[in-house]
């Protein structure tokens, strides 16, 4: 048992160097990296296609890159912003990791981007444990998912720089305790902020991109308590945030597909990028985790 943690701690600590790498370069270039998790069906894609729409509105340039186990249904999704997307299929693997991250960029995402929001695989556990290099971490639930889903998994909740609720046009219809929820997210995260929204009513639209616009200006982020909790089996990044042992996972084969400006559709290019209209990723590039 004390091999495994101490391979768990060896795979963190490796992650969490390469994502302070990654964190330093793209802030260099001028991009700030807003990390997205949240459990499946929690209305995350949705909210992010509304603030994508709205960002090109305002011309603000950001991409987006999405990752799941399978299919390309939210990449296509994205794309109808117009907006640069590629979608990574995990195979299998529950989580992003900081490496992964750094070789899907490469090549792709363009100079000028200003926020690049990554888009997890929907899971509240594996990822939580992960640095990207992200600049704001944003944890999501809807209204459907229980007042105490902040209790069920304090390690997402409580290294969350911001919290925000989806769904909330049919709050009433499932009983929501909005009051009960902001308590049990304050309980394993004091101070955080929990923005509401409804991506299909359009209540909070803009708040998402607004909040990251901030960070990308250099305003500062919450400091969640766990994060500042100084204990042997953590390891601190360059923004005080504090990563847990995760858990080990058999490396998968990913594969990515890019959606550029032009109707969402993928552009091929040297690493064999597939195009939607060609019939789904059966030419996209596979790397190992």
């Amino acid at each position: 048992m004390c091999r495994v943690v101490d391979l768990q701690q060896a795979v963190l600590a490796k992650n969490d160097a390469t994502a302070q790498t990654v964190r330093a370069a793209l802030a260099a270039r001028g991009t700030t990296v807003v990390n997205l998790l949240s459990s499946p069906g929690s209305g995350k894609t949705a909210l992010l296609e509304r603030e994508l729409l709205l960002a090109r509105e305002r011309s603000v340039p950001v991409a987006a890159l999405t990752a799941d186990l399978a299919t390309e249904n939210d990449a296509v999704r994205l794309a109808r912003s117009g907006v640069p997307v590629k979608q990574v299929l995990t195979d299998g693997l529950c989580h992003l990791e900081a490496g992964m991250l750094t070789r899907h960029l490469e090549g792709w995402l363009p100079d000028d981007t200003r926020l690049l929001f990554v888009e997890n695989v929907g899971n509240l556990v594996c990822p939580a444990s992960y640095d990207l290099g992200e600049s704001l971490r944003v944890v999501l639930a809807s209204v459907t998912e229980g007042e105490d889903k902040p209790l069920k998994y304090p390690t997402a909740f409580g290294l969350a720089h911001l919290v925000v609720v989806t769904k909330t046009d049919i709050a009433d219809a499932v009983e929501f305790d909005e009051e009960a929820f902001r308590a049990h997210v304050q309980q394993v995260n004091p101070g955080v902020d929990v923005l509401l929204t409804s991506a299909r009513r359009g209540d909070g639209a803009g708040a998402l991109l607004d909040r990251a616009l901030a960070v990308a200006r250099g305003e500062p982020v919450h400091a969640p308590v766990m994060a500042l909790r100084q204990e042997p089996h953590r390891h601190d990044d360059a923004h005080g945030h504090t990563h847990p042992a995760g858990h080990l996972h058999e490396a998968a084969q990913v594969h990515d597909t890019s959606y550029g400006r032009d109707h969402g559709h993928a552009h091929p290019n040297s690493a064999g990028h597939a195009d939607p209209r060609a019939g789904g990723p059966a030419g996209a590039a596979r790397s190992r985790p």
